[in-house]
């Protein structure tokens, strides 16, 4: 049980990080707006933490056409969506336990 802790990255397992990673997995493909409104952020606080996120390999960022503007655009990389799934899988595998403490499956 000792690699619970250690199991994610600081990069991955942070709160605001993680839940970029969630909306992201979810939907996809997120403009830099959305993020900052679902999320509650400030610009500098968000792109932060973006940065951390693309700086990792788990976020790639593209620029996209919309109406006569550009909107910069996020979505995971294959990468994220590995680590995103095995997030997924590890909190399943906690569920699962939670409910058979003794281990007996």
């Amino acid at each position: 049980m000792d690699d619970l802790y250690t199991r994610f990255d600081a990069v991955f397992f942070e709160k605001t990080r993680l839940s970029v990673m969630t909306l992201l997995y979810r939907d996809e493909k997120v403009a830099f707006n959305t993020l900052k409104k679902r999320l509650d952020l400030t610009d500098g606080s968000l792109y932060t933490h973006l940065q951390k996120l693309i700086d990792a390999n788990y976020v790639a960022k593209s620029r996209e056409m919309v109406g006569t503007g550009v909107q910069t655009v996020y979505q995971l990389t294959d990468t994220g969506h590995r680590e995103f799934r095995e997030y997924l899988a590890f909190l399943e595998e906690m569920i699962v336990r939670s409910r058979n403490p003794g281990g007996n499956e």
